[in-house]
């Protein structure tokens, strides 16, 4: 932990046991919707290489230039 995070933590604890029970339950309702929401991340899975390969089709002139045609609208 750094001293920031201890910080805030002793200021959050202090804060908490100032306050009533009902508020304190609130207060610790809240906390366990924040980690259920921003809890821990979930590990990444590793990308497999090659794994669709074959799936796609791309048409011969794909990066040839577009005709004038294209970009001004006429036919």
């Amino acid at each position: 932990m750094t001293t920031q995070t201890v910080d805030v933590t002793q200021e959050l604890i202090a804060k908490l046991q100032s306050l009533p029970p009902e508020q304190q339950q609130t207060l610790l309702d809240f906390a366990d919707f924040l980690v259920q929401k921003y809890g821990k991340p979930q590990a990444r899975q590793q990308r497999v290489l090659g794994l669709h390969q074959g799936e796609i089709w791309m048409s011969e002139d794909f990066n040839d230039p577009l005709p004038d045609e294209f970009w001004t609208g006429e036919q």
